[in-house]
């Protein structure tokens, strides 16, 4: 019978155990393995990488979410306080209060042209003493009625005041 020489290293295997020894990679089969796990070890580290880069990309959105929220929560206050401030200085008796402390009064009857031209009523000019007296209704506690005036004093109209026009 004839052996095969001994391999370097290597006893001389017989049987199943020779069998699976052939299945077993060479060194050559082994250089070529050193590549490929580089390639997995490369491309589980940038996966790595690129989770923790979405991740505080998300982070840096939710955080940016928040400040927004904040800054909208804030000018929607603002906005009802400036319409609180609105609807107080709209208010018939504010309005009134103001028009009073410009020196306005109300004004007189009304008179109407009709489509032909024609004049409907007649018309009056306003005066102070015709005025109505109108008070809030948290100054009607403490409000005293003031003595009626005897005569009312006659206002310069516009167009005689102003002799320019």
């Amino acid at each position: 019978m004839s052996r095969k020489p001994e391999l370097k290293g290597r006893p001389e295997l017989k049987g199943r155990a020779a069998r699976l020894a052939q299945l077993l990679p060479t060194g050559r089969a082994q250089a070529a393995r050193t590549p490929f796990v580089l390639l997995v070890v490369l491309l589980l580290g940038g996966g790595l990488i690129g989770l923790l880069v979405l991740n505080s990309a998300l982070s840096e959105g939710a955080f940016q979410l928040d400040d927004l929220k904040r800054e909208t929560k804030n000018l929607t206050d603002e906005e009802q306080a400036l319409q609180r401030d609105i609807d107080a200085y709209s208010a018939p008796d504010a309005l009134q209060r103001r028009a009073r402390e410009l020196g306005m009064v109300p004004g007189g009857d009304p008179a109407f042209l009709g489509p032909d031209g024609k004049v409907k009523g007649v018309p009056s000019a306003a005066s102070a003493a015709r005025a109505p007296l109108v008070l809030a209704p948290e100054a009607l506690a403490t409000a005293t009625v003031p003595p009626p005036a005897s005569a009312p004093s006659p206002r310069p109209t516009p167009s005689s005041s102003t002799p320019g026009r």
